[in-house]
């Protein structure tokens, strides 16, 4: 099937108020950060949470430690073109680095602080890097571990000084220390700042995202300055930019998704980003922040309607009761909106008394409650879950994208479609390739994979981006994904399946974190399953069955009938060819820093076919 939506037009840049994108002449990230730090002055730009109180930080402020770095790595001979990465969470100071290089005519490259000491190795000579900024004494002996194998790094630059008071190294600075040179320097040379911003031009390469290899060793790709524009020029087609909006930021800025959301889109919007304290907190900073835009990958959706799938188990019954009425109402009016149509007067009315009664204390406890857009995307979501999410209330849309488009590709307009990601964006052409491949066209398409042409030969054609995602357009052009080209399973007997679809279902049970289902050229499909520990612990203790760590609780009859209930739950969804008919758990309690896992908590599919392929064997072995 093959369709065509939107054309290939890029929308002028005109003069604009504070707070719009289209000010004149704002064509490359510098230029626009730089104007908005100016017009925005002491309106607060983000937050951060210190001793318990949230503390916020100006557009001023914000602007002028940036500058400083800029300034700084200019002192110590940073060059226009050449390449700074970044090796932190999620803080402030990421941006300070980042806006500084980029202002200064650096490229700016995000690390995973998650990756290893020879993830870091890679990536620094692939990128030929000549700075490095990292966060603390646990990033900074990454770097220690593979600095005779880094020649060309000049000079590290850490954000948090704590445990490193007496640590002394030629090589290595603070990143106050920079900043102070970086003052210095701007004072004894007026104007370089502006001149370097100024000759900061749409073309040039702005920024690295690495891939997060899941089919091999990441790949760096290019974005340029226009890409990122273009992307927020066009974003208010699907997204909210609310200057009085609020957001939190947690996820790795060194994702496509997270850098726009938190660094980018902000500069059109003003949007406050509230920095979470960590990832492990931000089901409590997300409370108390109360965002009016939240975007997260399905992993986060999935565990907060995990948490409340379990408190409701745990209810009274006149609670479940409550629940369940509440829930039916609100999957009643987000039903009829999905089918285009207007919840009747009564059932306005229903909803408002569920709203009052149940719904809006469980959007409270999930921090939803002032929600205005919510969007999920980087990987597919099970449809009901964002049903759900709508009966609650919530306004979820799922988005489509990836880092070789500079993020969005397509997403929901007003009506909302279950089971597609929504209609091409404006200005970008898509279409479907006769094997079913998605293909994207525009001033979004990345300049191609640093030091891999023959990668990019492949990924770029004709000007058309080959995403590797199999899908289709329907006759109301909304575009509905099966799956990734690479995995899609043809079984023995010539069947071809979407595992995507299967793990999607499974990943919605409370009990299953994440699941990879197994079936090429095998007489049926099985799984491999790695569950939720926080919930199938509590399944344990509640039903009085003795474990005494993750593989002993994997290892238990119960633990085994309770996810197998669950899948074929699953099954009874799908054809009998599609059904699992064998399963295993993976006895790993797993991390971002696992090999398993990409930094956006995803499995990667052709590494766990690899590293449990005698538990995948033995499987078909019994059968």
């Amino acid at each position: 099937m093959d369709g065509m939506a939107g054309d290939s037009a890029m929308a002028g840049s005109t003069s604009g108020t504070v707070g719009r994108i289209e000010v004149e002449g704002c064509d490359t990230i510098p230029k626009l950060f730089w104007h908005q730090v100016k017009a925005r002055g002491e309106r607060t730009a983000f937050r951060e949470k210190e001793l318990g109180i949230w503390r916020a930080t100006s557009w001023r402020d914000y602007g002028e430690r940036a500058r400083a770095a800029g300034m700084g790595l200019l002192a110590l001979g940073l060059r226009r073109g050449e390449v700074v990465s970044i090796l932190a969470e999620t803080i402030p100071e990421w941006l300070y680095a980042d806006m500084g290089t980029m202002g200064a005519g650096g490229v700016s490259n995000g690390i995973y602080p998650t990756d290893s000491a020879k993830q870091v190795d890679y990536i620094l000579n692939d990128s030929r890097s000549r700075f490095l900024f990292v966060e603390d004494d646990e990033q900074l002996d990454k770097y220690i571990d593979v600095r005779e194998r880094c020649p060309l790094i000049r000079k590290v630059f850490i954000f948090d000084m704590e445990g490193l008071s007496d640590f002394k190294d030629p090589q290595v600075m603070s990143f106050d220390e920079l900043l102070a040179l970086g003052r210095a320097h701007d004072t004894a040379n007026p104007g370089l700042w502006e001149q370097c911003v100024a000759a900061s031009g749409p073309s040039d390469l702005a920024l690295l995202v690495y891939t997060s290899g899941t089919t091999g060793p990441p790949k760096g790709a290019m974005l340029s300055n226009r890409n990122v524009i273009f992307q927020l020029h066009n974003a208010d087609a699907f997204i909210p930019l609310d200057s009085d909006g609020e957001q939190l930021a947690f996820l790795p800025l060194c994702h496509v998704a997270e850098r726009t959301f938190t660094a980018f889109l902000p500069l059109r919007s003003g949007a406050i980003a509230n920095f979470a304290e960590s990832v492990e907190t931000v089901a409590e900073n997300i409370r108390e922040v109360a965002p009016t835009n939240f975007f997260a990958v399905p992993r986060i959706w999935e565990r907060f309607y995990s948490s409340i799938a379990i408190r409701m188990k745990e209810a009274t019954w006149i609670g479940r009761m409550f629940y369940r009425w509440a829930i039916g109402v609100g999957l009643k009016v987000a039903e009829t909106e999905l089918d285009g149509g207007k919840p009747s007067t009564y059932l306005k009315f229903l909803h408002r008394i569920a709203d009052f009664l149940v719904l809006d204390n469980i959007k409270r406890a999930i921090g939803m409650h002032r929600v205005r857009f919510a969007g999920t995307g980087a990987a597919p979501i099970a449809p009901d879950l964002i049903k759900w999410y709508r009966a609650l209330g919530v306004d979820m849309r799922e988005l489509y994208g990836q880092t070789e488009n500079s993020g969005l590709a397509t997403s929901m307009p007003d009506r909302i479609k279950l089971g597609t990601v929504g209609v091409t964006a404006p200005h970008t052409e898509l279409k479907i390739s006769p094997d079913g491949e998605i293909l994207l066209k525009g001033p979004h398409v990345f300049m191609g994979y640093l030091n891999q042409p023959e990668k990019t030969a492949e990924t770029l054609r004709d000007g058309w981006l080959h995403t590797g995602d199999v899908g289709f357009i329907d006759n109301e052009g909304y575009v509905k994904i099966t799956d990734r080209m690479k995995d899609i399973i043809i079984t023995a007997g010539g069947k071809n399946i979407t595992p995507s679809e299967i793990e999607n279902q499974l990943k919605f049970s409370p009990y299953i974190s994440d699941a990879v289902v197994i079936g090429d050229r095998r007489k049926f499909l099985s799984c491999l399953v790695m569950i939720d520990y926080d919930n199938v612990s509590k399944y344990a203790q509640d039903s009085n069955v003795p474990f005494t760590d993750f593989v002993s609780l994997c290892r238990t009859r119960q633990v085994q009938d309770l996810i197998w209930s669950e899948i074929e739950r699953v099954n009874q969804g799908f054809a009998r060819v599609e059904t699992i008919k064998k399963f295993r758990l993976i006895e790993q309690q797993l991390t971002a820093e696992d090999d398993e896992l990409t930094p956006t908590m995803k499995l990667k599919r052709k590494f766990v076919n690899e590293k449990y392929h005698a538990m995948i064997d033995g499987m078909y072995a019994e059968a």
